[in-house]
């Protein structure tokens, strides 16, 4: 369920709420939760508008960054941050999409803080560059195109050998790195076409992940 930005600490019904924009991140919470199943509602931040900075949403977000999520229960309120905690924090408290113990569990982390700490930061400082910057730095570019070229080898590398990223099972590793993988082929996709182009099994990868339903509805999240 949509609603509106409100510039307060939102007390969620027993129903967790979702702070959250149109971006790759935002949205690997939003598949996270469709894939669930679970109630939540939405709550927009709009970035272009600055309400990131806002004191209420900083309550819950100190690094002003989207997204964030409160969960309220009877007993207790969690307010969670950073796109990975929340995914984990979601997998842990649902018993979905995350190996509870073993190899299988640590494979899923390795993956999924791989996305966190190098495809996610490396688009976002190629889209910069690209897209945003005032004026063409050309180092800078040829800099963040070889690494995210360099990342997305790794991960047709390992997608010839495993249906999935961290294996056999689709889990909160391939929910964090689908949107970024979207990103590249449609935001810069003009910057790595031909990059992308030449990985098949990425290629296959995110043609099984796309015809998920409830990636389908997660990537549509938030309506704006």
């Amino acid at each position: 369920m949509r609603k509106g930005f409100e510039h307060r600490l939102i007390k969620a019904r027993h129903m967790i709420s979702l702070y959250t924009w149109a971006t790759p991140n935002g949205r690997k919470v939003s598949i996270m939760l469709e894939e669930l199943g679970v109630d939540y509602e939405v709550y927009p931040v709009n970035l272009g508008k600055g309400e990131q900075f806002f004191p209420s949403f900083l309550k819950i977000s100190p690094n002003n960054k989207i997204p964030a999520i409160v969960d309220e229960t009877e007993d207790a309120v969690a307010s969670v941050f950073e796109s990975g905690a929340i995914l984990t924090y979601l997998a842990e408290k649902y018993g979905q999409l995350l190996p509870a113990s073993g190899p299988a569990r640590f494979k899923t982390l390795e993956w999924l803080h791989w996305q966190v700490g190098g495809l996610g930061p490396m688009l976002g400082q190629l889209g910069y560059f690209e897209k945003f910057a005032p004026e063409k730095v050309p180092a800078a570019s040829a800099r963040f195109i070889a690494e995210a070229d360099r990342l997305l080898i790794v991960m047709d590398k390992q997608l010839e050998t495993n249906a999935y990223l961290a294996g056999s099972d689709y889990s909160i590793a391939d929910i964090a790195a689908y949107p970024w993988v979207v990103s590249a082929t449609t935001f810069l996709g003009d910057v790595l076409e031909a990059r992308i182009a030449s990985k098949p099994a990425l290629h296959r990868w995110m043609q099984k992940i796309a015809s998920r339903p409830a990636v389908k509805r997660g990537m549509a999240v938030p309506m704006i």
